[in-house]
């Protein structure tokens, strides 16, 4: 029994790791033939996950890496051109970058037209570069290599001399290639003849001449607990409680919080069976649910996540979604009601009255649906825009879930607790104040999507400051509001200020002031993901930031043995989004700048460097043999080849011979859990010390 749970736990050990290696994007390179002339092509296409993409080629110099097909030999031909795309990429502007991103998802092929000058000769032998992407995280770029030979051609134009030199007595032995299933091209011996040297591989004193710093230590993680956060994992929550937070304050309006007493009482009355009219009401808020479901799943099923997430990040789109808050906010200030056709509602009506059962009670939320459609439209529409940015594949329907399931239990609750119907607050003017707030929230949050498109278009309008003025002025007469000095159309007038109200414009006076130093480049941290970046204020006085003073690993891990100080390895990218935003919002805490700088040794690895190494280094991984050519492939291999995994950011805490001293780290936010992360690590070395 020991010895099978023993197996069990080294294959479940196997699978988590096998599961951190991603491999988003598989290659398919082919020569295409089909013509018998000398212009033929060669076709690399590339099939992208769900959610992920890679760079277009040729893009700007400071951005991430661009996708490339380099030719090692070319012998017995020439290029024709450059290789062209089968699409157009997508364009977006990039806020880290500075610049506008183009990138390719789902399929694209890329073809290099080759003219075949001598078909003896006839040997091509290069290799893609790419780098996968999605919105969470960057993969290290890659390299898939490719070759062609005289045995892959025909040419139906050449002269006799030619086709003698091409004939099987004259050929030498050589190697034909066939296409492995990911669409790597690799040799095969060729029919009658001896097989192809099998590749050297180089042993680990030519990667390092310390081998025991780069002994895998997956193990180890793993016996630390490690496991790795998922960002879709942290989606989800968030966009479910983000949903239930909507459900909550769409009660709290006037279309909805008057049919509560309204909609229960009903069902109550409607037999004199209280525990069917209970069961009908569990229903009734049920079908609230199913209906808000199926909404959620519709647009994700008729749009697609990627498509979601391509439109929250298109300018055209974050305008138009601009100008619909702006729309709404007005709306919720009183100038005009926004509702739905009424023929629309008397249908569901009438169906619900000439129906029996569930139907009716379905036709009856549905109904209630459209009614409160003018309040919590603008609700649900910033929820689905939030979700679809996340990148979780059914986002939607989470979000809507959790909104449909917040809306749902007052319903069900009273019809459980009818008594308790009569000790709720009755509607009133305070139902205006809600929607006014909302109007002034809903105002607020337009604005960042104004931003995105301002930077798309590098208007440079609402840079930082202006973006941080305009949010104070929105809270700072927000809480005037609360107080009762301001005062729309169809408010009631304000004999006092209750309690809630003076909280609540306390709390939005105290986020105007916070704001306030962030005009002069305070990172305001709360807001980091609304306001624009700080690199488009005009005047900033912060110079607050950790910087590590090793990029390479082995001169590092040297230092910190001299020094008597452990190790945090930071495995990074030039084009990693979210490695920045770490820098930005956790580094910076003045607990985590002191932990990394007096009590670590901060080494930063680059996995997507350019630089190239002082010679080619073979090794082999997984059955394959791979090249390291550049500083990036070295940092890239060592990262997966001793931790077991390919993402960025990802952080891991070692001591002088490369020994764990605690689980990774991924990318998460949270300054106490990063702070916890770097003491617990730090108590780990002190007593190994001890000892």
């Amino acid at each position: 029994m020991k010895k099978v749970f023993s197996i069990l736990t080294l294959l479940w050990i196997t699978l988590t790791v096998q599961a951190q290696i991603l491999t988003p994007v598989k290659w398919t390179i082919q020569l295409d033939d089909a013509n018998g002339a000398p212009e033929k092509a060669i076709t690399l296409t590339a099939t992208m996950d769900r959610s992920w993409h890679l760079y277009d080629m040729n893009l700007p110099e400071g951005g991430p890496v661009s996708t490339a097909v380099e030719f090692e030999t070319l012998t017995g031909a020439e290029l024709l051109g450059t290789p062209v795309a089968s699409t157009e990429p997508a364009s977006v502007y990039d806020e880290l970058f500075g610049m506008n991103l183009r990138w390719y998802g789902g399929t694209v092929t890329f073809t290099q037209k080759i003219k075949v000058t001598d078909a003896a000769t006839f040997r091509i032998v290069g290799e893609v570069e790419f780098m996968a992407c999605n919105d969470e995280t960057c993969l290290p770029p890659e390299r898939i290599e490719f070759s062609f030979n005289k045995q892959q051609i025909t040419l139906t134009d050449v002269s006799e001399e030619t086709q003698r030199e091409e004939t099987p007595d004259a050929e030498e032995p050589g190697e034909t290639e066939e296409e492995t299933a990911s669409g790597e091209v690799t040799p095969t011996a060729a029919p009658n003849r001896k097989p192809p040297t099998p590749p050297v591989v180089v042993p680990p004193l030519e990667l390092t001449d310390r081998v025991d710093l780069w002994r895998p230590v997956i193990g180890e993680l793993k016996a630390y607990g490690d496991s790795t956060l998922t960002a879709t994992d942290t989606s989800w929550l968030f966009i479910f409680f983000a949903g239930f937070l909507g459900g909550l304050i769409a009660l709290l309006t006037p279309c909805v919080w008057p049919m509560i007493p309204m909609t229960v009482s009903f069902f109550l009355k409607r037999t004199k069976d209280r525990k069917k009219a209970i069961r009908d009401a569990l229903t009734y808020g049920a079908s609230i649910i199913v209906i808000y479901l199926v909404m959620g799943l519709l647009i994700t099923g008729i749009f697609g996540a990627s498509a979601l997430n391509d439109l929250s990040t298109n300018a055209i789109f974050n305008i138009l979604f601009f100008l619909l808050l702006v729309l709404f906010a007005i709306s919720f200030f009183g100038a005009f009601e926004l509702v739905l056709p009424s023929s629309w509602t008397n249908k569901l009506d009438s169906k619900a009255d000439s129906t029996t059962g569930i139907l009716s009670i379905f036709f009856m939320s549905f109904t209630l649906v459209l009614v409160s459609f003018s309040c919590t439209g603008p609700i649900i529409g910033t929820l689905l825009v939030h979700a679809a940015t996340m990148g979780a594949s059914i986002g939607p329907a989470i979000g809507m879930f959790g909104f449909a399931l917040a809306l749902s239990i007052p319903f069900s609750f009273f019809a459980i607790f009818p008594n308790m119907l009569q000790s709720m607050p009755k509607s009133g003017g305070w139902l205006n104040s809600v929607k006014v707030v909302l109007g002034f929230l809903e105002l607020a949050l337009a604005l960042k999507f104004l931003s995105v498109a301002d930077l798309a278009y590098g208007w440079r309008l609402l840079d930082r400051e202006v973006f941080l003025v305009l949010w104070i002025v929105i809270f700072v007469l927000l809480g005037i509001y609360l107080l009762g000095k301001l005062k729309f159309s169809h408010d009631s007038d304000v004999k006092y200020v209750s309690v809630p109200r003076l909280f609540m414009a306390i709390i939005s006076f105290a986020f105007a002031l916070y704001m306030v130093p962030g005009l002069w480049g305070a990172p305001l941290k709360a807001i980091s993901a609304f306001a624009p970046p700080l690199y488009t204020q005009d005047f900033s006085l912060y110079e607050d930031e950790v910087h590590a003073p090793f990029d390479d690993y082995e001169s590092g891990m040297a230092y910190a043995k001299r020094v008597n100080k452990p190790v945090m390895i930071d495995f990074s990218g030039f084009g990693c989004v979210n490695c920045r935003k770490m820098e930005a919002s956790v580094w910076t805490d003045p607990k985590v700048k002191q932990l990394l700088e007096k009590d670590y040794v901060l080494i930063t690895l680059f996995v997507d460097d350019k630089t190239r190494l002082p010679k080619t280094i073979t090794i082999e991984e997984n059955g394959k043999t791979r090249k390291l050519k550049t500083i990036g492939d070295k940092w890239s291999y060592l990262q997966r080849s001793k931790f077991g995994a390919n993402a960025q950011p990802f952080y891991v805490l070692l001591d002088h011979e490369g020994n764990p001293l605690g689980p990774s780290y991924a990318f998460d936010e949270d300054v106490s859990k990063y702070v916890k992360f770097l003491q617990d690590g730090l108590a780990v070395y002190n007593q190994k010390a001890n000892h």
